[in-house]
């Protein structure tokens, strides 16, 4: 280890490891997981639940007194556990931080929708929720990001120095990989032809555009008259008008909603998908387009959003609310062998390119500079 470059000792909140929204519990122990291989930091999991298991070489921070609410937790547990253990730099790995004397704080923010897009949040608390995002991301010294669209998007939003937000893509999951690189059984929990979307089902996911694709193929190419849209992943509110539409267009069984699957489970469905269709309106990141192209699984989405930035060439792209060019871009990847391979071939080496060992090398850069920054 250079003489210049300390080991630093990094806490971050352990509840993130357990937290009911699965991609911040993933990004969290992906990262964490990767920080810690490392020589020259040291990952600190501030509270957390008792008998929560920590990734290889993680220390713990017990939660000290706290208000039993997760408001109390933040304001009052939070800062007091990481005085307790002394870290040179807080990381929040998912929007919220304390908004006030922690120091050097660094704020992982995936994605803006809440503050772009608030009609999409219709609920009751959810302009507490943005308020508080607003003040973590202002309190932060710096700010991390999954994508360059988000970092315009932070900055727009929040009106913080585009210099302290800085562009750490992410990864596929480690157990992910590993499932993916063995043999791909075909599962029982749905029937071939289908196509694939995972994700929460969303307003924002643009998902009646898929449906509207699948029903018009099913109806036009006779080798497709059962081709299913598979969707996986917690349904937020669309799905009985996915259902209704379904029926409406008398084709009930265009469509399969199997909420939220195992690991294995999806990387079976991501192997034997006809394709992953994406139409999402907004995405920070979109992960199972990534996860998606890791197994090999030809990818259709929406040009929109960060989405051009994480599937580069190697995805099928379309304007996001565009039926006829969903059916156009589909057909021949669920029709024709030859160009279903090419785009195999793509889809794997652009996934290649992402690792968690490179998110973490970059996101340790990010802590370094708020702690030179809280020295200078």
């Amino acid at each position: 280890m250079a003489a210049d470059r300390p080991r630093l000792r990094v806490g971050f909140d352990g509840r993130a490891l357990a937290s009911p929204a699965a991609g911040v519990c993933r990004y969290t122990s992906e990262l964490v997981a990767a920080l810690a291989a490392r020589d020259d930091v040291e990952m600190v999991a501030l509270g957390g639940p008792s008998g929560l298991a920590l990734p290889a070489g993680v220390a713990r921070q017990k939660e000290p007194a706290h208000p039993p609410t997760n408001l109390g937790w933040t304001v009052v547990g939070l800062p007091r556990a990481i005085r307790r253990a002394h870290v040179d730099v807080y990381h929040a790995p998912a929007y919220t931080a304390p908004p006030w004397g922690v120091a050097p704080l660094v704020v992982t923010i995936h994605d803006v929708s809440y503050a772009r897009k608030p009609e999409w949040y219709p609920y009751r608390r959810d302009p507490v929720r943005r308020w508080f995002y607003r003040a973590s991301a202002r309190a932060a010294r710096h700010i991390i990001t999954d994508s360059s669209f988000s970092r315009d998007e932070i900055v727009a939003a929040y009106g913080v120095d585009a210099a302290r937000v800085h562009v750490v893509p992410l990864a596929v999951g480690t157990r992910l990989l590993e499932i993916a690189r063995g043999p791909a059984p075909v599962p029982d929990a749905v029937a071939r032809p289908y196509v694939l979307h995972v994700g929460d089902l969303h307003p924002r996911r643009n998902l009646e555009t898929a449906l509207g694709a699948v029903i018009e193929l099913r109806r036009r190419v006779p080798s497709l008259h059962n081709l299913q849209l598979v969707l996986v992943g917690v349904d937020r509110g669309v799905g009985v008008a996915l259902q209704a539409a379904a029926y409406r267009a008398n084709a009930p069984t265009s469509l399969r909603l199997l909420g939220k699957i195992g690991d294995d489970l999806l990387v079976a469905l991501y192997r034997h998908a006809g394709a992953l269709v994406y139409p999402s309106l907004y995405e920070g990141f979109g992960l199972p387009l990534l996860e998606a192209m890791a197994c090999g699984t030809p990818v259709v989405a929406a040009r929109a959003a960060s989405i051009p930035e994480v599937t580069g060439d190697a995805a099928l792209l379309v304007e996001p609310r565009d039926i006829p060019q969903y059916v156009a871009a589909l057909e021949p990847l669920l029709t024709d062998p030859a160009v279903r391979n090419q785009w195999q071939g793509r889809a794997l080496r652009r996934a290649a390119g992402f690792s968690w060992a490179r998110t973490a090398h970059e996101t340790l850069q990010v802590y370094r500079l708020a702690v030179v920054d809280g020295t200078s």
